[in-house]
């Protein structure tokens, strides 16, 4: 049910938050939230409106202090097993093909006039929701209540499952309830931002000034999310810019966000999603229009089978440290190789492989026609083929001091490795390296593409599988782990430097 020669559905995702015109503070004698930490600066509470065709605020005129949001890792020892990599593969191959076939608006959202701080917050793995996704706690509403969004570099749309929910998949918690919400406010179907979404092909014409504005944002056949775009008051948590748990928390008013009644699909324990993409409704893009935080932002993700009190971080504004690290590299975001209508995801111009130090002999035209993106909502990493075919064949040929078994990811090598040392670092597997059109080469350590399978951990997969010739490939999350990865949308580049994310 895994990996074939052919897609699966389609898939997945979006996410929720953010956008407005007005920010404001809370500190201790708030809610008692986990999260981000903003350094108090003069400038950073007034915002002057700067895109009226988008209802948002423009950046300071001075810069804001760094901003930094924390994600609360949700702790767990879990080894995967076969049901659960098949609930992550089948989703990532649902949303691969969703991706293929999504092309967004070209809208795009004015650059900040100067560079401001650093924002951080915190998120958690879903692995104990037995989601392969990372979760970022925000708070919704007046009085706040608590949800966990999924967070994603490969959507654009923020949304939340609401009542009353006529369609519905489960999730960890309430579902949030706009009547309880003092600051819910439903946008108008004759509101310039309601030409921002899509509405459902069975939308009753806009007749009133005070009908709503509906929206629907497809996936596929069984992912999607229809209902009424609104905006809100959403607090989100702080953290110091040196990782520590900050007492205050930051209110932003007047997000845009989706609220959906009728929502299908594989988002296994989430609230809703935070979309990160280029797009203008994305959090990222919100959060650069209002303040210009969204310019640059990173995140640095744990291992997702780490202890308690571990959690990954979500930085807005270029982070000191990691621009002082001495093994910080850069490579280009490009646009689409074929089609550049697409504005939502971030590309990479991905030229060659190396596997156990052997460059591998794909011809360059398999890596134009779906092009290669960086993606945090997918889970393992996934290659158009004849690529993929070159990478197995090579891991095949690397390992030969394992017997190869069967029957666990299919499609994917998989080694007996009882006889081997303990970690993985330590089976003397081959190594993988990604390099880049710009000479730029990203270097992975063995944790980052081979996964231990339960139910003894005496077998080891490679965690990255294939999709048929033309599609889109995708770096995963799960390749992404200790890493701190830039997504610097104002010099069109990633930054990815190796790091202990737990530190961060």
């Amino acid at each position: 049910m895994i990996v074939s020669s052919k897609p699966a559905l389609l898939v997945f995702l979006l996410l929720f938050f953010l956008a407005s015109s007005a920010v404001r503070n809370t500190t201790n004698g708030g809610i008692p939230l986990r999260g981000i930490e903003l350094p108090q600066h003069p400038s950073f509470n007034s915002m002057t409106p700067s895109i009226p065709d988008c209802g948002l605020s423009s950046t300071p005129t001075s810069p804001p202090p760094p901003l930094k949001l924390q994600l609360n890792h949700i702790t767990t020892h879990q080894t995967p097993n076969k049901d659960s990599l098949t609930h992550s593969t089948h989703r990532d191959l649902l949303r691969i093909h969703n991706h293929h076939r999504r092309r967004r608006r070209q809208l795009a959202a004015a650059d900040p006039p100067s560079q401001p701080p650093e924002l951080v917050a915190t998120l958690e793995s879903g692995l104990s929701l037995g989601s392969g996704e990372y979760f970022m706690d925000v708070y919704v509403g007046t009085p706040p209540k608590h949800f966990s969004l999924i967070l994603d570099t490969g959507s654009d749309l923020n949304w939340l499952q609401c009542l009353p929910c006529h369609d519905c998949f489960a999730q960890s918690g309430p579902l949030y309830d706009p009547l309880n919400s003092s600051s819910f406010r439903n946008l108008t179907c004759r509101d310039q931002r309601c030409a921002l979404v899509s509405p459902p092909d069975a939308a009753e014409p806009c007749s009133s000034d005070d009908q709503p504005c509906p929206y629907f944002y497809w996936y596929g056949d069984r992912s999607n999310t229809t209902g009424d775009f609104a905006t809100e008051t959403l607090t989100v948590n702080l953290t110091g810019p040196g990782g520590g748990d900050g007492s205050a928390a930051r209110v932003v008013e007047g997000f845009m966000f989706g609220c959906g009644h009728w929502n299908r699909g594989l988002f296994r324990g989430a609230a809703g999603l935070l979309g990160l993409g280029r797009g203008p409704l994305s959090f990222a893009s919100q959060m650069r229009a209002l303040h210009g935080h969204g310019a640059a932002f990173s995140y640095c993700l744990v291992d997702r089978f780490a202890g308690p009190g571990v959690s990954s971080r979500l930085v807005f504004g270029e982070d000191p440290d990691l621009l002082a690290h001495p093994n910080l590299n850069y490579t280009a975001l490009v646009k689409h190789p074929v089609d550049d209508i697409d504005n939502t995801f971030y590309y990479v111009d991905v030229k060659a492989f190396v596997v156990g130090g052997e460059a591998l002999d794909v011809p360059a035209a398999a890596f134009m026609a779906g092009g290669t993106i960086v993606d945090s909502g997918t889970t393992l990493s996934y290659f158009a083929e004849p690529v993929y075919g070159a990478i197995r064949a090579a891991f095949k040929r690397g390992v030969q001091n394992y017997e190869a078994v069967d029957g666990f990811l299919i499609g994917a090598p998989c080694f007996n490795v009882s006889s081997g040392a303990a970690g993985l670092g330590e089976l003397g597997l081959p190594g993988f390296e990604i390099v880049f059109g710009d000479g730029a080469v990203w270097a992975f350590p063995v944790e980052n593409y081979f996964i231990r399978m339960e139910p003894q951990n005496d077998v080891v997969c490679l965690a990255m599988l294939g999709t048929p010739k033309d599609s889109l490939s995708i770096i995963g999350n799960y390749q992404q782990q200790n890493f701190h990865v830039m997504y610097d949308v104002k010099r069109s580049r990633l930054g990815y430097a190796p790091m202990n994310c737990a530190d961060v």
